[in-house]
């Protein structure tokens, strides 16, 4: 893939605009593919030079749309996955009603969490779990990371050069596979951005207590994150827009830290509608509320990618297991951990 190849995608961004798109799940394929875009652009000079290039940026963007894409499949295929883009939090910040846990008491295993519902009275399929969806993928991205770091040691090192040409091609492999499993990543982080993705109040204010006199529309979610944002999307107010980098490590509190931020932006979110902020052109209150949202997703996507790699060189691979660092030391030999003992 070649620079051309960006630039075709920069173009699909810009033309996005002026595009009338058709009924679309989560941020829709502009938002979706944009944050991947932006969070491959932002990584820093520490990452490896194929995560970073234009191409990378094109790929990332195309695949973070790609659990939008595979719906449809059949059952039990799209009930299970359909329940990972959201997480439906009341305005206090439980899950579905008070009843339920919040973010920050929720269990390490996603099982452990479908019982606790359970035991509630509350069903997953109405919950969600966007939470473990976001850490299953960046855990994921931190396994890649580190058989490739070995795989990059072990071809350098090699001598025999049978064995050499294996690393070679499983290195190749590896890094197609990494640009796939960073773009689900992107995919769920960028639905924990869509205030929607969050809330009790994910397609109109629906009925709860409304002193505000929000709209009810189902239309509401579908219109936001389709035509409004397809029409205010910038990569440059996107990039200009993203925080500073956030190097929190302990990744359960970072991701629940990163969801209720998001829920603190739906009554914004329902004012600015109210206002007419994302109807016809759209308002510049509008465009920056869309605009700011993808730039916090594309910012906790690049930061995330940051942390799998850090994480993976204290990791291990394979079975017998091997540490990476001891690998990249020159100090084990990781060809029967790779090619399997069988």
């Amino acid at each position: 893939m070649t620079l051309p190849r960006f630039a075709a995608v920069a173009a699909i961004l810009g033309l996005s605009i002026l595009a009338t798109p058709r009924p679309v799940d989560a941020w829709g394929n502009t938002g979706h593919r944009i944050i991947g875009v932006a969070g491959i652009r932002g990584l820093p000079d520490s990452l490896p030079a194929f995560v970073r290039s234009a191409a990378a940026a094109a790929d990332v963007g195309e695949f973070s749309r790609e659990p939008d894409r595979w719906k449809g499949a059949g059952q039990p295929h799209d009930r299970e996955r359909d329940t990972a883009h959201f997480v439906d939090l009341d305005d206090d910040g439980h899950v579905l009603t008070a009843a339920g846990p919040t973010l920050a008491q929720l269990p390490r295993l996603k099982s452990e969490y479908d019982a606790m519902l359970t035991r509630a009275g509350l069903d997953v399929d109405d919950a969600g779990y966007l939470p473990y969806a976001i850490m299953d993928a960046q855990l994921q991205l931190k396994q890649d990371f580190a058989y490739w770091r070995v795989l990059v040691a072990a071809e350098a090192r090699e001598m025999n050069m049978e064995r050499r040409a294996w690393y070679r091609a499983d290195r190749e492999r590896r890094e197609a596979l990494l640009l796939r499993d960073i773009g689900m990543l992107s995919h769920y982080v960028g639905d924990g951005s869509q205030p929607h993705h969050v809330s009790v109040h994910y397609n109109g204010w629906g009925d709860y207590p409304n002193p505000e006199r929000f709209t009810s529309s189902r239309q509401t979610h579908g219109q936001f994150e389709g035509a409004a944002t397809a029409r205010a999307t910038r990569l440059d107010a996107i990039e200009a827009a993203m925080p500073a980098a956030n190097s929190t490590a302990d990744l359960a509190p970072r991701v629940a830290a990163y969801l209720n931020a998001s829920l603190t932006q739906v009554v914004p979110f329902y004012r600015l509608e109210k206002a007419g902020a994302f109807r016809g052109d759209g308002t510049t209150e509008g465009a920056a509320f869309i605009n700011g949202r993808l730039a916090v997703a594309a910012a906790e996507l690049r930061d995330l990618i940051v942390l799998a790699w850090q994480a993976a060189g204290q990791g291990s691979i394979g079975w017998p297991a091997v540490k990476v660092a001891e690998v990249e030391a020159g100090a084990a030999d990781p060809w029967l951990s790779l090619i399997g003992e069988d």
